[in-house]
């Protein structure tokens, strides 16, 4: 972490742990910050989810039952993610602050390790507690406000933010896979409006990582080169899907994109996570990310927000270095201004996707609403 952004880790009342990451005085200084407590009367977090194996599949699926009474959907005045106030406490002791990290309060993974053992005593049914964690990501204490609303020294303070979760949780135990994500719009299905991200440290290896691996690990032995980088080589040559082209950056729809609206952000360096990124990669980031999210919003005429998954894909922990390489990719399902894309029979039982556009044309949009 850089001198321009200072950590104050604490906790919550019920014993999570949140990490504030400040780069404005009154809070850089940590004057703000130190004797801040959580005012409320909380039970302890129990996680009681578990994991099941699919043997058709050889995939894991999580079953977290208590997740059900969630909050959800909670008006302005009862958000749990703005900054305390005299009345109301919230996850954020805080009156004020820059960007926070804490443990989720309803967590899909997180319940204590214990041993395997089978559902049923079928040996076909292997069966473990979900362990790891899953943190939130409070961008910035306005609620209304948005990520491409971020000033670039704050859009660089969630890299930050980012990078430091992440190798801070590659190096808990059973830990395989670090993946920061944000989820916005109620399409999505996210349960808070207030602008946020997630960070999920699964204790496996996730299909969609498993399957970016495998491609990777074969095209290196069989070329000796990085597949992802012989892609954006290769996009930058075409030029047809380009979006941005920068000095550190390059966004490109890919050539056989599945969403109506998806693009990828990539570092022009074979890097394998958001921890590894240098200063001048981290600068550039903030600006380009802020950019790219501006344009999705503006994709379709009269739409204010558009609902948008960027998920960063990264090498998971135990991966050889050389792999697997960083990148982003955001995408949304609305395919028209007032029609969104349904993932129906092809998609969902089959994965076999069937796209309502073309990257060529989703390029092409993006380059016209560029700021």
């Amino acid at each position: 972490m850089g001198a321009r952004v200072r950590q104050t880790v604490t906790h919550l009342a019920d014993g999570r742990e949140l990490i504030y990451f400040d780069d404005t005085e009154p809070f850089v200084s940590g004057a703000a910050t130190r004797d801040l407590h959580d005012r409320r009367d909380l039970p302890p977090v129990a996680a009681t989810s578990e994991m099941r194996g699919d043997p058709l599949t050889g995939e894991w699926v999580t079953f977290a039952a208590h997740r059900m009474d969630r909050t959800f959907l909670p008006s302005a005045v009862d958000c749990p993610l703005c900054p305390s106030r005299a009345d109301v406490c919230t996850e954020i002791p805080a009156d004020d602050y820059d960007v926070v990290v804490f443990e989720n309060r309803f967590p899909s993974l997180g319940a204590p390790s214990a041993g395997e053992d089978l559902v049923d005593d079928e040996g076909l049914w292997p069966r473990r507690p979900a362990t790891g964690r899953c943190e939130v990501v409070a961008f910035t204490p306005d609620h209304d406000a948005r990520f491409a609303d971020l000033s670039v020294p704050r859009a660089r303070t969630v890299i930050d933010a980012l990078a430091a979760r992440v190798t801070a949780l590659s190096k808990q135990p059973d830990v395989e896979q670090v993946f920061c994500f944000e989820n916005r719009g109620v399409e999505i299905g996210v349960t808070l409006q207030h602008p946020h991200g997630q960070i999920y440290a699964y204790p496996f290896v996730p299909p969609r990582s498993r399957a970016l691996l495998d491609r990777a690990r074969e095209y290196r032995q069989r070329t000796g080169r990085s597949l992802q980088g012989a892609i954006l080589d290769a996009e930058r040559r075409a030029g047809t899907r380009l979006v941005v082209s920068g000095d550190a950056w390059s966004a490109y729809v890919p050539a056989a994109a599945r969403w109506p609206v998806e693009v990828h952000l990539v570092p022009h360096r074979d890097i394998p996570d958001l921890a590894a990124l240098d200063e001048h990669e981290r600068d550039e980031l903030a600006a380009v990310q802020r950019d790219l999210l501006g344009r999705v919003d503006r994709f379709f005429p009269g739409v204010d927000r558009a609902p948008y998954i960027a998920a960063w894909h990264q090498a998971p922990v135990g991966a050889p270095r050389g792999d697997m390489r960083l990148f982003c990719q955001i995408f949304s399902l609305r395919r028209a201004p007032d029609k969104l894309k349904y993932l129906a029979g092809s998609e969902s039982a089959m994965g076999a996707w069937i796209s309502d556009t073309t990257p060529e044309r989703i390029a092409e949009r993006l380059r016209e609403v560029a700021p």
